[in-house]
C-alpha cells in the first residue's frame, strides 16, 4: 500500500510584475516602488503597445503601454496573495492616495490607477498571475487573493488556455517570459542553463 502523501515545501519561482499605463515616465515610478517592495529588478521587458482591449482606457488613459519586471530574489510559491495585496497598496500610492488611508469598501468609488501592476510567478512549467476577481478557472488563496494558471510552458514553448488573456495568449511576451525561466533555471541549478 502507498505511504500517504506528506506536506512538502512551496515550489520556487521567480516573481514578475507587468504594468500598464497611458504615461511611459511612471514606469521609473513603479519600478522604483516595486524594488522597494520585492527588492532588486534583474530582468525588464521592452516596452510594447496595449492594444488587446479598451477595458482600462478609461481609468488608465490611451494608448496604453504594457512593460514587465522580473525580480532577483527567488521565492516560494505561496508569497502571491501577499504580493498582490502589495501591488495594490502600491497603485494606490502611485495614484496619490496618502498612506494610512484604508481601501474604500466594495461598491465604493476608487481613486483612478495611475499604473495597473499585474503581480505573478513564473514556475518551470507555467505563468500564474493573482487576480483579485474570481471566476471559473481561478483558485481563492485567501486575503481576497485568487490565482489563474495562465500559461504553461511544453515543449520549449508557452502555451494558453481556454481563458488565457488575449495578450498574454498572442505570444508578445513570450521572448520576455522564456529569459524569466531561464533564469530562474540559472538560479536553481547554479548557473547551468537549462531546466
Amino acid at each position: 500500500m502507498p505511504a500517504m502523501a506528506e506536506a512538502g515545501p512551496p515550489p520556487t519561482v521567480k516573481l514578475i510584475c507587468g504594468m500598464l499605463t497611458s504615461a511611459p515616465e511612471r514606469f521609473s515610478q513603479a519600478e522604483e516602488a516595486l524594488a522597494e517592495a520585492f527588492g532588486p529588478i534583474d530582468l525588464t521587458s521592452q516596452t510594447t503597445d496595449f492594444d488587446f482591449t479598451h477595458y482600462y482606457d478609461r481609468e488608465l488613459g490611451t494608448p496604453l503601454r504594457r512593460r514587465f519586471v522580473a525580480f532577483r530574489e527567488l521565492r516560494g510559491a505561496d508569497v502571491l496573495a501577499e504580493a498582490k495585496r502589495t501591488t495594490n497598496g502600491l497603485e494606490r500610492r502611485l495614484a496619490g492616495v496618502p498612506p494610512g488611508i484604508a481601501p474604500p469598501g466594495p461598491g465604493s468609488p476608487q481613486p483612478p490607477r495611475r499604473v495597473n501592476l499585474d503581480v505573478g510567478y513564473v514556475e518551470r512549467s507555467k505563468l500564474v498571475l493573482a487576480s483579485m476577481k474570481n471566476f471559473a478557472q481561478r483558485i481563492y488563496l485567501g486575503g481576497g487573493v485568487y490565482a489563474e494558471v495562465t500559461l504553461l510552458h511544453r515543449g520549449g514553448r508557452w502555451e494558453p488556455l481556454a481563458w488565457t488573456f488575449p495578450d498574454y495568449a498572442s505570444g508578445r511576451y513570450d521572448a520576455f517570459l522564456t529569459a524569466v525561466r531561464d533564469r530562474l533555471c540559472r538560479q536553481l541549478r547554479g548557473g547551468a542553463d537549462r531546466c
